[in-house]
């Protein structure tokens, strides 16, 4: 993908440079360790590294070069403001690349919309009292054609949308497309255990030069909080399609329980980073991506709320507008997962991989390597 030289990626270039040539920070992340592979840093290289960066800061407070230095080197603060260039670069179609500015106003939109056209849809009065004991209750206030018609094209658009953002990703970083399963697995370990959250071992510097783990154990909660309400929607689905067992289900049933311990560790996590991002040192910190990060936090409490609600309150008149409102947050969440701060993980996961592929297993190879020798 053709793209020319930013004013942001031309800092990131004099930055890095400045890294390899220092490398105290070798041991903190993965990303120092990718950077000492380099003697010359391509615009793909940058947009590689700037998305293998977890921003766990402590490359901030231990620089020597940091401001007031005239070097001015503020590593974390720039490759967050090119992780944002990047979403805008591989996100598909390319018009829509512009939401990512305005995430936050788009999801309101968006969520209000598709609420309304749920509300209109619906084929009895959302106040209207319905059997919620009965089978298929959920289906006699919004028909499960139209239900899964609405929901489902939301979601195969937006995993359309995010395997080509992808797909761009990977070009532009010139990745290479093979890789062995060791590289596989040491990935999906990163990924699943945010290892690079750790920082150099201790966590990350949430506000100061202290360490805290409370970033990477909100994280988890969030991520594995999503998986679960995911599976829980899976489950539901065979269920249905498979047992015909037709929703709602009861409390102590394995798509409510899997659901509601999933909402409950969305709103846990997305709480605790929503509060360690108002106390955060903000000298590191984009201030455009952050409001990026606020909108598409808020947008999953939201969706987890009501999806909680909704359980709570299935059996009360108010059920018709709250799955009205569910459904709408769900679509507009859905919608808004290409252009919002959601591609984060997908780049991230595909930068780590790439890292495994090329990452030196002995310190022979990181000599080779440096010198551009294929051992």
């Amino acid at each position: 993908m053709e793209h020319g030289n930013s004013r942001t990626e031309e800092q990131a270039r004099r930055f890095v440079e400045i890294c390899n040539a220092c490398r105290y920070c070798e041991g903190y992340c993965s990303v120092f360790p990718a950077i000492e592979l380099r003697r010359q840093f391509t615009s793909g290289d940058l947009s590689y590294l700037a998305n293998l960066c977890h921003d766990c800061r402590g490359c901030y407070y231990s620089c020597q070069y940091a401001p007031p230095h005239e070097f001015a080197l503020n590593l974390p603060k720039l490759f967050a403001e090119l992780r944002l260039e990047t979403y805008g670069r591989y996100a598909w179609p390319r018009p829509l690349a512009a939401l990512f500015r305005r995430s936050g106003l788009a999801a309101s939109v968006l969520a209000l919309l598709c609420t309304v056209v749920f509300a209109w849809l619906a084929k009895t009065p959302l106040s209207a009292a319905v059997n919620p004991e009965r089978a298929g209750a959920f289906y006699a206030v919004i028909p499960e054609g139209i239900m899964i018609a609405i929901t489902g094209a939301a979601f195969i658009f937006a995993v359309i949308a995010l395997g080509a953002g992808l797909l761009n990703f990977w070009r532009d970083t010139n990745s290479p497309f093979a890789a062995d399963s060791s590289s596989f697995l040491s990935a999906l370990s990163d990924v699943f255990t945010l290892r690079n959250l750790g920082g150099g071992g201790d966590g990350c510097n949430n506000r100061d030069e202290s360490f805290s783990q409370s970033r990477r154990y909100f994280h988890h909660a969030l991520f594995y909080g999503f998986l679960l309400c995911f599976a829980s929607t899976c489950t539901a689905a065979i269920y249905e399609h498979v047992f015909g067992w037709i929703s709602p289900y009861p409390f102590f049933s394995l798509p409510v329980l899997v659901g509601a311990i999933g909402g409950i560790s969305m709103l846990v996590g997305v709480a605790g980073l929503l509060r360690i991002k108002l106390t955060a040192d903000q000298a590191p910190a984009s201030k455009l991506l952050l409001d990026i990060d606020y909108s598409f936090l808020v947008l999953l409490f939201i969706a987890a709320g009501t999806g909680l609600l909704l359980l709570a309150m299935r059996t009360t008149a108010a059920m018709g507008a709250l799955l009205a409102v569910h459904l709408g947050v769900i679509v507009a969440l859905f919608l808004m997962l290409p252009y919002c701060k959601f591609v984060h993980g997908i780049y991230r996961a595909a930068a780590l991989l790439r890292y495994a592929a090329e990452r030196p297993r002995h310190p022979r190879e990181v000599a080779a390597a440096t010198e551009g020798i294929v051992p």
